[in-house]
């Protein structure tokens, strides 16, 4: 009876431990394409040539006679659903390829940070509310060191086409200016050359800290890089990866700072 229990007992570690083992699956809709030398891979950006051209990680598992595809010059390519595991470079397939879901569009809200005057946003004085004075306003702003970015709010736009005369008039937007450190006598140093519409605001990383560090986590991820790129409106980076961990999570954070990157993947986990 002893000999059974320990038997018993094994097996059901052995069990546990074979489950606990399981590599998690990831999933993402994108172009799988074979040609120009290399085998079927993921892509994230495709050029728009014919045959189109891209490449990324290798695809592990897979079988074009299986899929609908298109073909031309010796490259097939398709967009395609994709579940598989993740070995940190190639995707191995665990399941027969979908249909491709379109991707939810991501929605970049650029309204002002600022409390609306009282009533509303308007020109203090329209004879410098032109496209000039403005671009004069932002040069200025970016020649200071605390700069940390610039954007126009076009809110008022909401419900009209976007070619419509208005979409542009300088009289009618929100200039947007982001600054580190002491913000008192900035938005007089700005009235000094623009006349519309005008929201200052605060930031912790001024956009030279922004793309420092940028140009640090492009060096730190390597090939396992999709995309970065400074976020003023957010003053962070946004940073794109086939396949983010937790373990790169807290480095980064440990590296550059609670909020300075924000890590996204390409790859979800199977829910």
């Amino acid at each position: 009876m002893a000999a059974l229990g320990l038997l018993t007992t094994l097996a059901l570690a052995g069990c546990g431990a074979s489950e606990a083992a399981a590599p998690p699956r990831y999933e993402a809709s994108l172009t799988v394409l074979e040609g120009g030398g290399h085998g079927p891979q993921l892509c994230m950006m495709v050029m728009e040539s014919l045959p189109p051209q891209c490449g990324g990680p290798d695809v592990v598992g897979w079988d074009w006679n299986k899929v609908d595809h298109e073909s031309h010059g010796g490259v097939k390519w398709g967009e395609y659903r994709v579940v598989g595991t993740w070995d940190g470079a190639r995707l191995t397939l665990t399941e027969p390829p979908g249909a491709s879901a379109a991707a939810p569009a991501r929605q970049v809200d650029f309204a002002s940070p600022c409390p609306a005057p009282q009533g509303g946003w308007r020109p203090v004085d329209p004879a410098k509310a032109t496209q000039q004075a403005m671009e004069l306003a932002m040069s200025r702003a970016g020649a200071a060191e605390e700069f940390a970015g610039a954007w126009v709010d076009q809110s008022y736009m909401e419900g009209k086409p976007a070619e419509s005369p208005e979409a542009n008039d300088p009289l009618r937007l929100v200039l947007n200016l982001k600054f580190t450190g002491d913000l008192s006598g900035r938005e007089a140093w700005i009235r000094e050359v623009w006349g519309g519409a005008l929201c200052v605001s605060g930031a912790e990383r001024s956009e030279t800290e922004l793309r420092e560090i940028q140009r640090e986590v492009e060096a730190e991820l390597g090939g396992g890089l999709v995309s970065a790129s400074s976020n003023v409106l957010r003053n962070q980076v946004d940073v794109l990866v086939w396949a983010a961990t937790d373990e790169q999570r807290r480095g980064i954070e440990a590296r550059h700072g609670a909020g300075a990157v924000a890590l996204d993947s390409v790859l979800q986990p199977v829910a």
